[in-house]
């Protein structure tokens, strides 16, 4: 029956998409064969009035019809412009999480069932909602701590989300398996891959213990910052289900003419933004993967507080090195040592040519030097350069597509408070402090530990992988002699597995016809 569900619920969305306008504001005309028909039959079922809104207007139209799981796809492959395209990636960012609240007496059911007390021995107030979006919503409220009476915020989930987006990722799971057998083309975009993502990313974000913890990590490793912080987490009110933060009393950086009224240096609330993303990334290697400027606060001494930290973002030290020596190559022309570090850090297959690649970097590279540096766009660079190497087989790199829908925003905040600001000035600081620390002397000192660590390390386990040698050994000869073979279960399974295929795919197709049919009856 789940099955049924999730076809019904694919069919009924991909109806709102197609009367809302979305599927008809596609470019359509560079497609062939069956897509170009169906985008056309599109544009005949879409409302008239669509017509009047441009692409994210309909986006955003589509996407309220559908409801907050869908709010939460958009912004998802938002982050993946590999998968859905550059310009509908800038689209799919705009949406915006905002839902109606749901009543206190089930915010307080949720919170005294996560954390086993009563609302009263909690909290000495708590308050009705001040803000609310598809997963939780916002509830101000008081409590004691350290000896003083302080204002908190407390994050409640919304009842029922969990259902709700497990039923929904059926439908999701269903899609890119009908598209990974029905288009080919497809499966290099590894569609069933991106949902299984978007499956555990959605699953993170709704428990708020894991939240929190985000919170904890990046508190500690920015406590010592200038000009940036993050609320402190109330461990004693937070579980599953409610996390308790403090209360933050600021100017959010999306309202600019209040920022400005309030008398604060927007130049240098821009350079202290661009800066802190820079150093969470580079330095710590963990940063806040959802920095719009609903989600950032200025308070009254200048001080940027982060909030909101459902989605985060983790590079490695060996990605953040690859980073940090692509950006410095681009800068100094070296396009040949930026192809190089792409075949090191295996973003692109051996087969190909370096000097080949280095003549596409160099594409990207030229019309960058010569402009001045306030309209050089670093995210656009990023962009550009992962347009590049699709060309050459990039694998798709899910942690920098991150970073780079991040860096967009960040960079698009940081501009929209000043439309001068010289990002590459900006940056120089943090990324030449991190670049003369790693790529150095003082980098060669701490591979060099490192490696010695890895030596020990790899030494004191030579036993063990030894024994795993030996009866892979052991497996392998076996094999060459009997060959494999699959038990009774394992067979019957496989079977199983394949006609359920075929027939699930029989029925996509009756479901999608008998839809389309009750569609025209409407219409007549």
């Amino acid at each position: 029956m789940s099955t049924v569900g999730a076809y019904f619920r694919l069919v009924r969305a991909g109806w709102i998409l197609v009367r809302e306008g979305v599927i008809a504001a596609l470019p359509g005309e560079q497609f062939q064969g069956m897509p170009l028909f169906m985008w056309k039959a599109a544009r005949v079922f879409s409302r008239r009035r669509s017509g009047e809104r441009d692409r994210s207007e309909r986006l955003a139209k589509a996407v309220d019809r559908l409801g907050p799981s869908y709010v939460k796809l958009g912004q998802f492959l938002a982050t993946r412009p590999d998968v859905v395209g550059h310009d509908m990636a800038i689209d799919l960012a705009g949406l915006q999480d905002r839902m109606d609240t749901f009543p206190d007496a089930l915010a307080r059911k949720e919170i005294e069932e996560s954390l086993g007390q009563r609302i009263e021995d909690l909290y000495l107030t708590f308050d009705p909602p001040v803000a609310a979006a598809s997963i939780a919503q916002v509830h101000p409220a008081e409590v004691i701590r350290n000896g003083e009476r302080q204002k908190v915020a407390v994050k409640v989930i919304r009842p029922g989300v969990r259902r709700r987006f497990n039923n929904d990722l059926e439908s999701y799971f269903l899609a890119a398996k009908l598209q990974e057998r029905l288009v080919p083309s497809s499966r290099r975009l590894k569609p069933v891959e991106v949902t299984r993502t978007l499956a555990q990313t959605t699953r993170i974000e709704m428990d708020l213990r894991l939240e929190a913890a985000a919170i904890s990590e990046i508190h500690e490793n920015t406590k010592e910052d200038p000009g940036f912080r993050v609320p402190w987490v109330d461990w004693a009110r937070t579980g599953r289900d409610v996390i308790t933060l403090e209360w933050i009393d600021g100017i959010k950086m999306s309202d600019v003419e209040g920022l400005k009224a309030a008398g604060h240096d927007l130049e240098k609330l821009a350079e202290v933004l661009i800066q802190s993303f820079l150093r969470h990334t580079l330095r710590d290697g963990f940063f806040h993967a959802d920095m719009h400027p609903g989600n950032l606060f200025v308070e009254a001494d200048g001080t940027i507080v982060g909030v909101d930290f459902g989605i985060v973002g983790r590079i490695g030290k060996r990605e953040r090195r690859f980073l940090a020596e692509i950006l410095y190559g681009f800068i100094t022309r070296d396009f040949r040592r930026v192809a190089e570090v792409h075949f090191e850090a295996g973003y692109v297959p051996g087969h190909h040519d370096v000097a080949a690649f280095a003549q596409a970097l160099r594409a990207i590279g030229e019309p960058i030097h010569g402009q001045p540096a306030e309209t050089i766009s670093m995210a656009r660079l990023l962009t550009l350069l992962f347009e590049v190497t699709e060309l050459f087989d990039m694998q798709t790199r899910p942690e920098l597509l991150l970073l780079q829908k991040t860096m967009v925003v960040v960079e698009g905040v940081s501009r929209n408070l000043n439309p001068h600001f010289n990002m590459w000035k900006a940056a120089e600081p943090v990324v030449g402090d991190w670049i003369r620390s790693n790529l150095g002397p003082r980098g060669v000192a701490t591979d060099a530990r490192d490696g010695l660590n890895a030596l020990v390390s790899l030494a004191r386990q030579a036993p063990e992988f030894a024994a795993r040698t030996e009866r892979l050994s052991r497996e392998l000869d076996r094999m060459a002699v009997n060959g494999i073979r699959l038990d009774e279960e394992t067979a019957l399974a496989i079977g199983n597995a394949e006609a359920k295929l075929n027939r699930s795919g029989r029925f996509a197709l009756w479901i999608i016809a008998l839809s389309l049919i009750g569609i025209l009856i409407q219409l007549s």
